[in-house]
């Protein structure tokens, strides 16, 4: 279930909503824009009601939450209505709690000790993070020779002029990024803008079979 979310679209914006009526209008513009698959962090007291109304009000948009880091959150935003959860790290706990639940989750790592844990508890698909601080590219690249089953998502500085180093990676199945949808778009509520760089984005990646 998880390999097919992550597959719906090679960029996943990640998305701080501080106005809930900031949400649908954001996800209608990544949708417009070729983008089909939105992660909503739980960073803000908007969050939760951001994701339930995406998941109401935006045929074809498939809504995640992030920034979970216990298994309080991940339920929250699953009855919220996310699709995905998505976790800067992981813990034993979060892990056994994710193992009990219906919901996709890619846990977060940065580490090949954190690989090891992730692996031991069954997950194949990680978050890469902080990608630019834990190596970037060539960590990936490490990585992958070490562990050959393992799909990464690098989020954390990944953006319009380095995403192609990654997607040279075949080991990487998307990217997340949050330049898509800056504060100063949401702000001004420049939701064209927002389309603009999301078909952008789009139409500039260039995967790689190696």
């Amino acid at each position: 279930m998880l390999e097919n979310i992550l597959k719906i679209s090679p960029i996943v914006p990640v998305v701080t909503i501080k106005k809930v009526e900031d949400a649908v209008p954001i996800a209608k513009a990544l949708l417009a824009g070729g983008i089909g698959v939105i992660e909503i962090t739980l960073r803000t007291d908007a969050a939760l009601k951001a994701i339930a109304d995406v998941s109401k009000n935006v045929s074809g948009m498939t809504v995640g939450a992030g920034t979970i880091s216990n298994p309080e959150q991940f339920k929250q935003a699953t009855d919220a209505g996310a699709k995905f959860i998505v976790s800067p790290g992981l813990t034993t706990k979060l892990a056994q709690f994710a193992q009990t639940q219906k919901t996709a989750f890619l846990p977060g790592v940065a580490t090949i000790s954190e690989i090891m844990h992730a692996r031991e508890n069954g997950f194949s698909y990680l978050k890469f993070f902080p990608a630019s601080l834990a190596g970037g590219a060539p960590a990936i690249k490490q990585f992958t020779s070490l562990f050959s089953d393992i799909q990464f998502c690098p989020t954390g500085g990944v953006n319009l002029e380095n995403m192609n180093e990654y997607f040279s990676i075949s080991k990487v199945v998307c990217i997340g990024g949050s330049w898509i949808t800056p504060d100063s778009l949401i702000g001004t509520k420049n939701w064209s803008e927002i389309e603009r760089l999301s078909a952008e984005a789009i139409s500039k990646v260039k995967r790689s079979s190696i």
